[in-house]
């Protein structure tokens, strides 16, 4: 068994490293957040107050603690992957998951409150909870915590489809 010696400026690489890390799982997961407050908060009245809601539409003080919680979780997640993926194409492929569901997450803002389209919003949400299963499914092999920490997500998206629909379906 051979020891390998410190060198000098190893300390650097491994804080380079995990601040990489950090950044390739938080900036884009924060971007897609501040991206969609965008679309979302100058329309949440008059328009989306004056929509017909199902009975199970959550109150809109809900809606901010939960999508911070699954943002954290999602790049808790991400970092996870990047830090634990065994070779780089497995980290591409969970990547490209990753961030064409977020791509998606933060494009369905836009097309339902900032085009006050339910319907494009419904057209987006499915396939986006579609990739968060896959990505879930891919980051599984990766590692479980990491696939874990989206199953909240999967969830929420879940339960948004079905609200999104009702939303659509009561206003059309």
């Amino acid at each position: 068994m051979t020891l390998r010696v410190k060198q000098p400026g190893d300390t650097k690489r491994m804080q380079a490293r995990w601040w990489f890390r950090v950044a390739i799982a938080a900036l884009p997961v924060l971007t897609a957040s501040i991206l969609g407050q965008l679309a979302t908060f100058p329309n949440l009245a008059p328009w989306y107050a004056g929509l017909a809601k199902p009975w199970f539409n959550p109150p809109n003080w809900i809606f901010a603690p939960v999508w911070t919680s699954l943002y954290l979780l999602m790049a808790y997640s991400v970092w996870r992957v990047v830090t634990f993926a065994r070779s780089h194409a497995e980290l591409q492929t969970g990547l490209v998951l990753f961030f064409a569901q977020l791509a998606l997450n933060a494009m369905w803002s836009w097309l339902f409150f900032g085009l006050h389209n339910p319907l494009a919003g419904l057209l987006n949400i499915m396939p986006q909870l579609a990739l968060i299963l896959a990505t879930m499914t891919w980051f599984r092999n990766i590692d479980l915590v990491a696939a874990l920490c989206l199953a909240p997500l999967a969830a929420w998206v879940a339960f948004a489809s079905l609200l999104n629909f009702e939303i659509w379906r009561l206003n059309h």
